[in-house]
């Protein structure tokens, strides 16, 4: 085990209770937990004490990647080692066998699992929000220069130069499929009868897209800024223009795991979460970050193709430049990490809405399934991290339609295009 750098941060069992019912908002967050368990017999030792962390070359990696390398893991006494993945189907293999213990990953790819989408049926589990915003929508220059610039003018394009259009995201359940599925739709564009829609690994979207494999992709950074630099894309929309302070990456793991290896979870959220603050605490912190997950071992670019967005200068590679404030966060003052049961229960909204799934499922069962609120509270506890009163939060995305979790099967029949 590694060595305490400072007095363990658990409380006993009983001030633990006490404490995770003052910072939850007392009883009310309480009863709508789907979970009730607390430390188990006052012991905060983590059943595993090395674990290993999936990632995808991605900026917003970057709280899991410096937990491990400034050593705020070993303050809680694990060890993180992050592991470099191909693609997300890689990391959705790897959790459901046990290879990873917990990864960086799409919040669809956790709860279409845990459904049965998108891979093998798996309890899966949701710990903490690792990101809000700093995706994009990028559309091929050869398109930008046909005036296609954002979602109405693509569609204009598309309406006088008939022929297929195809357009990339990551994995068919996670969230670049939704925000370019939802971007299209809002532009009068059926993702599924007006376009090809295909899958394709985040560090590969450049390539693919300079030999014409593509029209347009959703990605993270910091590959939609790549290809502005390359001078193979535009940026037409970020995805905080389709839904300000979005969910973004989560850290996941498999129900198991979560439910035999509590503290451990706790200790790797904590450690997280300290690095989540580390990077949003100065300009000089994101630099630094930058520097690091550039490096060949974590994303593998240069410095120049991540420094920028991350502190909220854009380009669009059209001479447009602007300072965006809702940027990639990974803190935000807590307010990124509380994994809000809406914000899961909104990707099962949109996963109904394009026939991912048959049938309504129980929204909010299924949420209060997977996101491990109780863990989340716990931790953020230890750390003095402000946790919501409420696990459901009200958004109102780019089409003006407001989602707030309350009627979800209404929600996601009320869209006029759907599957």
């Amino acid at each position: 085990m590694s060595k305490r750098l400072f007095p363990s941060p658990v409380l006993s069992q009983e001030s633990g209770r006490r404490d995770f019912l003052r910072v939850a908002g007392g009883a009310a967050l309480y009863g709508a937990l789907g979970h009730h368990g607390v430390w188990a017999a006052g012991s905060d030792v983590p059943e595993k004490k090395e674990v290993k962390i999936g990632f995808i070359p991605l900026t917003d990696c970057a709280s899991v990647v410096m937990a491990s390398v400034l050593g705020f893991d070993q303050k809680y006494g694990v060890k993180i080692v992050p592991s470099k993945e191909a693609s997300w189907a890689s990391v959705r293999d790897k959790m459901v066998n046990g290879e990873l213990d917990f990864a960086h990953v799409l919040y669809g790819l956790v709860y279409g699992l845990h459904l049965g989408i998108g891979g093998p049926k798996k309890d899966m589990a949701v710990l903490m929000n690792l990101n809000n915003n700093g995706q994009a929508i990028t559309l091929s220059k050869a398109l930008a220069d046909k005036g296609a610039v954002d979602g109405a003018s693509l569609a204009q394009v598309m309406a006088k130069e008939k022929r297929e259009y195809t357009f990339a995201s990551t994995f068919p359940t996670g969230t670049h499929a939704m925000w370019m599925h939802y971007w299209l739709a809002a532009a009068g564009i059926n993702p599924l009868s007006g376009a090809k829609l295909i899958t394709v690994p985040p560090p590969q979207m450049v390539a693919n897209m300079r030999v014409g494999n593509m029209d347009g992709f959703c990605v993270g950074e910091p590959w939609n800024h790549r290809a502005i630099m390359d001078g193979i894309g535009i940026t037409a929309n970020t995805t905080q223009d389709i839904w300000k302070d979005h969910p973004e990456k989560v850290l996941g793991t498999t129900g198991d795991f979560a439910n035999k290896n509590p503290n451990t979870c706790r200790a790797v959220m904590m450690a997280i979460l300290e690095a989540s603050r580390w990077i949003d605490a100065s300009l000089q912190n994101k630099m630094k970050m930058a520097e690091t997950v550039a490096q060949k071992s974590y994303i593998n670019t240069s410095v120049d193709a991540i420094n920028q967005r991350i502190l909220g200068r854009y380009q669009n590679g059209l001479g447009k430049t602007w300072d965006d404030p809702n940027h990639m966060k990974f803190f935000n003052d807590g307010a990124v990490n509380f994994p809000y049961l809406s914000d899961g229960m909104w990707f099962l909204t949109q996963h109904k809405r394009w026939g991912l799934l048959k049938s309504h499922p129980d929204y909010l069962a299924v949420a209060k399934q997977i996101n491990r609120i109780d863990l989340y509270t716990q931790a953020a506890s230890q750390l003095k991290v402000n946790v919501p009163k409420d696990a459901l939060r009200s958004s109102k995305l780019m089409d003006g339609v407001v989602w707030d979790g309350k009627n979800p099967a209404q929600y996601a029949d009320s869209f006029k295009i759907k599957a």
